[in-house]
C-alpha cells in the first residue's frame, strides 16, 4: 500500500503513469518525489524501455533506479481489451495520468482524451510528445536530440566552425518533465482552487526547447539578428568564457554589467582605466579582446588564488566540476544535493536528491525504484477489490 508516513505536499493525490523512458516519467516522477501516489503501468514482461537501458549493475539500469523512484509498478497489457478496462477503472479514482505516446495510440486501446474523460471528468491528463498534439508533424516520432534541433538549441551550440554539439545531459526530456509537472499543478490548481472541471495538457518537447531560449526570437523579428554558434561567447557576458587555469583546468567567468565589472578590475587591476571597456556595450564589441587579458591573468595565477580573489569580490565564478569533484563538495554535501538510496539488490545508491527544499512541508524519504510489477497484485486488491483468483485469471491470460 501507499506509505502510511507520506508526509509529502502532494499526499493523496493519485497519477497514472503511461509514460516511457524520460519526459512524462520524470514529470510524475517529480510529483512522486513530493508524496504523489504514482502508479507506473508497464508492459508485461518488458517493463518501461528505460529499465534496459545502461549502464547496468547486477542486471539493473541506473537511469530507470533513478527515475522510477518513489513510484508502484504495475504490469498491465494496454493492447488487451480486459488492460484496457482495468486501466479505466483504476482511472476513476486518479487524479492525474501521464503519457508520451505518439498521437493516436491511445486512441487505438480506446483511452483517448475522451475516452477517459467520460470516465472521470475530474482527471486532469498530461500527453507530452515530441511535436504536440496538433499541427502537420503531430505523427512524427520525436526524441531530446530531435527536440533541441528543432527547438533551436543545436543550432546556437558550439563553435561555427564546426557542427552543432549536442548538450552532455537531455535537456529536452528533462525541461519538459519540469513543464509538465508545472502544468499538472496548475491544473490541479484550476480544478480543486478554483472550481474548475479537469482538462488535457499538451505539452510537446519541441516547444519547452523553443520556450528556454529566452529573447531569440524577439531579436530576430525586431532586428533581424540569428542566434549563431558562438562557442563560449554570450552577448550578456562580457567578459565571459570559460578560462583555462595554470593547472589545465577551466574557470568559468560571467561579468553582465558595469557594476560587476568594477568589481572584476579590483581583482584584475590591469583593467582599471582601460576605456575600450569602461562600458558593457562596449566590452560586448570588444569581448574577445577584454576575454584575452582575463585568460593571460587567470592563467598566470594559482588556481587557489584566482578563486580567493574573485569571492572576495562577489564575483560570479565556477571552475567546471567533474562528477569526482561534485561528489567531494563541501556545498553539495551541506544541502544534501546528494540523495542515498538502499536498494534491495545493489546497495546504496547515490542520485541526486529532491528539489527545492521548502521550510513548512519536508520532503518523504526517497524510496527504491520498484521491481516490475511488483505491486501489481497489491494495487488491483486496494483499487479495483479483485481477488486472488481473478488476478490468477489475468495474470493466465497475459493481461497482467
Amino acid at each position: 500500500m501507499e506509505p502510511k508516513d507520506n508526509k509529502g505536499p502532494m499526499a493523496g493525490v493519485r497519477v497514472i503513469d503511461l509514460g516511457t523512458m524520460a519526459a512524462g516519467p520524470v514529470a510524475a516522477t517529480l510529483l512522486a518525489d513530493y508524496g504523489a501516489d504514482v502508479i507506473k503501468i508497464e508492459q508485461p514482461g518488458q517493463g518501461d524501455a528505460l529499465r534496459h537501458i545502461g549502464p547496468m549493475v547486477e542486471g539493473e539500469s541506473l537511469w530507470w533506479n533513478v527515475e522510477g523512484r518513489n513510484k508502484r509498478s504495475v504490469t498491465l497489457d494496454l493492447h488487451h481489451p480486459e488492460g484496457q478496462r482495468i486501466l479505466k477503472e483504476l482511472v476513476k479514482s486518479a487524479d492525474v495520468l501521464v503519457e508520451n505516446f505518439r498521437p493516436g495510440v491511445l486512441e487505438k486501446w480506446n483511452l483517448s482524451w475522451k475516452d477517459l474523460q467520460q470516465v472521470n471528468p475530474r482527471l486532469v491528463m498530461l500527453s507530452v510528445s515530441g511535436y504536440g498534439q496538433t499541427g502537420p508533424y503531430a505523427h512524427r516520432a520525436g526524441y531530446d536530440r530531435i527536440a533541441l534541433a528543432m527547438g533551436g538549441t543545436l543550432n546556437a551550440t558550439g563553435y561555427p566552425d564546426r557542427a552543432p554539439v549536442k548538450l552532455g545531459t537531455a535537456m529536452a526530456d528533462y525541461s519538459t518533465a519540469v513543464l509538465g509537472a508545472l502544468g499538472v499543478m496548475v491544473a490541479l490548481y484550476h480544478r480543486d482552487v478554483r472550481g474548475g472541471t479537469g482538462q488535457q495538457i499538451d505539452l510537446a518537447l519541441y516547444e519547452t526547447v523553443f520556450r528556454f531560449t529566452d529573447v531569440m526570437v524577439s531579436a530576430y523579428e525586431k532586428m533581424g539578428l540569428p542566434r549563431e554558434r558562438t562557442g563560449n561567447l554570450h552577448f550578456a557576458a562580457a567578459p565571459g568564457d570559460h578560462f583555462e587555469t595554470c593547472d589545465g583546468r577551466y574557470i568559468v567567468l560571467t561579468v553582465s554589467n558595469d557594476r560587476m565589472y568594477g568589481r572584476l578590475c579590483e581583482a584584475i587591476p590591469v583593467l582599471i582605466g582601460d576605456a575600450r571597456f569602461s562600458t558593457h556595450v562596449k566590452r560586448t564589441a570588444r569581448v574577445e579582446e577584454v576575454n584575452a587579458i582575463v585568460a593571460e591573468w587567470i592563467k598566470s595565477q594559482p588556481v587557489s588564488q584566482v578563486c580567493r580573489i574573485f569571492e572576495e569580490k562577489g564575483l560570479a565564478f565556477s571552475l567546471i566540476y567533474s562528477i569526482k569533484e561534485i561528489v567531494a563538495d563541501p556545498q553539495y554535501q551541506a544541502r544534501g544535493s546528494i540523495a542515498t538510496v538502499e536498494h534491495p539488490k545493489i546497495g546504496t545508491l547515490k542520485m541526486p536528491a529532491v528539489f527545492p527544499l521548502f521550510s513548512g512541508t519536508p520532503t518523504p524519504q526517497i524510496r527504491p525504484a520498484p521491481a516490475l510489477g511488483a505491486h501489481t497484485d497489491e494495487i488491483l486488491r486496494e483499487i479495483l477489490a479483485l481477488t486472488v483468483g481473478q488476478m490468477a485469471e489475468l495474470r493466465q491470460a497475459g493481461t497482467v
